[in-house]
């Protein structure tokens, strides 16, 4: 178990460095340099630890390129531009959301039953989240809203959403196709990094690049991919061994709280009594949801110790 809450701790720690990184630099050069960097350490392991699995068809192209959008570019892009508005704790906790869009996203596209008991705990969880979503830092009041959501929030949402389907693609590569998961990641790691990049060479002041500090935007992308790309990709499926997807996901909700903590701790965040509110009322949605997949025949594997 200890191995499932420092996955979610280090997972909590990539929003605390990201909005550090942002300091430094531009949105769409952040994430384009990263996923670059993390692709091409990704394919030049599989280079030279497991040269068999480098194998790409040309069929599976346009595949690997809506892969590379959603997955990569468009999370990632919506992703860091509401962080650099909202509060790291914040932008997390609207990502914890992810687990109810992967169910919609089931229900709606490979049309999964959904109980009663279901509909109730999503429709709590999405109620849950109002109380942080009404409270709403300085930088966000002044970038529009769309009825009472902001543009900062809304961005988020859309990563959140855009990951969930990123995340179906991925699986029918690797289930259907028999694609490398690494393979797959990487290839679409460097493609999702040139269009962030092709972006920001149109859209940010390449003077000569978009990066105001060179070392801490270094220091926070070695960080994200050692962290992000690296260690979580591969404790996640070594936990997959011994835990089911279905209480990975649940486990997961404890990252928003680790993010609050560092975002306290290292960015002096202030943590509203709104959060706490927010928490408690999602967790609830959350096990509501959960205990129904359960019943339906999803069942928690033994763990580690």
């Amino acid at each position: 178990m200890y191995l499932i809450v420092l996955l979610y701790a280090l997972f909590a720690s990539v929003f605390t460095i990201s909005k550090t990184g942002l300091q430094y630099t531009e949105v769409f050069f952040f994430v384009g340099t990263r996923m670059l960097l993390g692709g091409a350490t990704m394919l030049l392991f599989l280079y030279f630890f497991q040269r068999d699995k480098i194998v790409l068809k040309k069929k599976l192209f346009w595949s690997l390129l809506l892969l590379a959008f959603f997955n990569i570019y468009l999370t990632n892009v919506c992703e860091f531009w509401g962080l650099k508005y909202l509060t790291s704790f914040k932008t997390c906790f609207i990502y914890s959301l992810s687990p109810f869009i992967a169910a919609l996203f089931s229900y709606l596209i490979l049309s999964e039953k959904m109980t009663s008991k279901k509909w109730l705990g999503l429709g709590i969880g999405f109620l849950g989240i109002l109380p942080v979503l009404l409270h709403e830092t300085t930088s966000e009041e002044g970038i529009g809203h769309i009825f009472f959501f902001s543009w900062a929030e809304i961005a988020v949402m859309i990563a959140a959403a855009s990951s969930v389907y990123g995340w179906i693609l991925l699986r029918q590569l690797v289930k259907e196709e028999g694609m490398s998961p690494v393979m797959a990641n990487g290839v679409s790691m460097l493609m999702g990094g040139g269009m962030a990049l092709t972006h920001s060479y149109f859209a940010e002041n390449w003077n000569p690049v978009p990066v105001l500090e060179f070392f801490p935007f270094l220091e926070c992308t070695i960080l994200l991919i050692i962290i992000s790309n690296l260690i979580c990709y591969n404790l996640y499926g070594h936990l997959l061994r011994n835990f089911t997807a279905t209480f990975m996901s649940f486990a997961g909700f404890i990252t928003p709280m680790f993010t609050a903590l560092f975002g306290w701790w290292f960015l002096g965040e202030d943590v509203t009594s709104s959060f706490f509110l927010s928490a408690i009322v999602v967790f609830f949605g959350l096990s509501m949801f959960y205990q129904e997949e359960l019943k339906q025949g999803y069942y928690v594997q033994p763990g580690l110790g």
